[in-house]
């Protein structure tokens, strides 16, 4: 599989890693670990279901999957930022 079509993966709930680093690419600094902390679950949502490539469905998500991604992308913007 050439290079350029790993980014054209689909995505899903269970890819935590990757939709961090997806809103990490999309918002970068205007979320500190703070502010990605309070982020309400339905607007991480509505941002996880617009991200490109992403194939799950919104009644597949749960609360599990939410909190997985908030302390994903925490780590993500630590290791840009620390």
């Amino acid at each position: 599989m050439p290079f350029d079509e790993i980014d054209n993966l689909p995505i899903t709930w269970d890819d935590h890693e990757d939709i961090a680093m997806k809103l990490y690419e999309r918002f970068g600094d205007d979320f500190d670990e703070s502010k990605i902390y309070r982020i309400r679950f339905t607007d991480l949502l509505e941002w996880i279901l617009e991200i490109p490539n992403f194939v799950g469905k919104r009644e597949e998500c749960n609360e599990s999957h939410l909190e997985q991604i908030q302390a994903k992308w925490v780590y993500e913007w630590r290791d840009n930022n620390l």
